[in-house]
């Protein structure tokens, strides 16, 4: 672009001064005595190339900064409001955790003291339970051996009783022996007698009967035990032989 124009300027020079020197014969034109003929000087017009000049980069416009753009407006009485409710709900969020996590271990330690308690509980009555069932079976020989002391005093008393009331028959023998179960009631009173085992004699066994029916009534017998009563002497076997007496 550049050397087409610098072409065209000088064509352009070329022209006006053949122009220039036109006219100036035409201006100072007088009529010649002589004709002299005047030959035009050619101006050779060549077409000069200009080097191309080096390409100076435009100078840059510093742009001007760019603003920045407009913060909005920040409400700060809002915004610390806003944050003073975030901060209360976090911290009431982080109370209620705690809380809850007191409560939750509460309700864990009651549940291992209950469950605590139930075990000695257990424990205790299981230890109570044993001791009483020792103790029972302590008291169950203690009572045993009162009661066999008893039955063997009482014993004593109706067999001296039965042998001071026999009188012993003629045709008692040797080997004899009947068996008789005696009825007692509470009072000690005599109200049955029943031969249980005879000793083949009709005689021997008919004293031993009347025995018993002579005594009619152990009165010592008020003062013992009901239950030793109704467990040992509601009912007396006796057995009866000329050498002696057995209950």
């Amino acid at each position: 672009m550049r050397n087409s124009l610098s072409y065209s300027v000088a064509i352009l020079l070329s022209l006006v001064l053949h122009i220039a020197l036109v006219g100036a014969l035409f201006v100072n034109w007088q009529p010649e005595t002589e004709r002299v003929m005047m030959q035009p000087q050619y101006i050779e017009a060549k077409l000069v190339e200009l080097a191309p000049k080096k390409k100076t980069p435009a100078p840059k416009l510093k742009s001007k900064p760019k603003a920045p753009p407009k913060k909005p407006r920040v409400d700060l009485a809002k915004k610390k409001r806003e944050e003073k409710k975030r901060l209360a709900k976090v911290a009431a969020q982080k109370k209620a955790a705690e809380k809850k996590r007191l409560e939750e271990e509460r309700l864990k330690k009651a549940e291992q003291e209950r469950q605590e308690q139930q075990r000695q509980e257990a424990e205790r009555q299981r230890k109570e339970s044993e001791f009483a069932e020792a103790l029972a079976a302590e008291q169950a020989l203690v009572n045993a051996r009162e009661d066999e002391q008893a039955a063997n005093s009482y014993r004593q008393l109706i067999q001296q009783r039965l042998s001071e009331n026999w009188s012993r028959p003629p045709s008692a023998r040797l080997g004899m022996e009947t068996l008789i179960r005696i009825r007692l009631v509470p009072t000690g009173r005599v109200v049955g007698v029943t031969v249980l085992k005879s000793s083949g004699d009709s005689a021997f066994d008919r004293s031993v009967e009347q025995a018993a029916l002579k005594a009619e009534q152990f009165v010592e017998l008020q003062a013992m035990d009901p239950a030793l009563f109704e467990k040992r002497f509601r009912q007396v076997d006796v057995a009866f032989s000329p050498e002696d007496l057995r209950l």
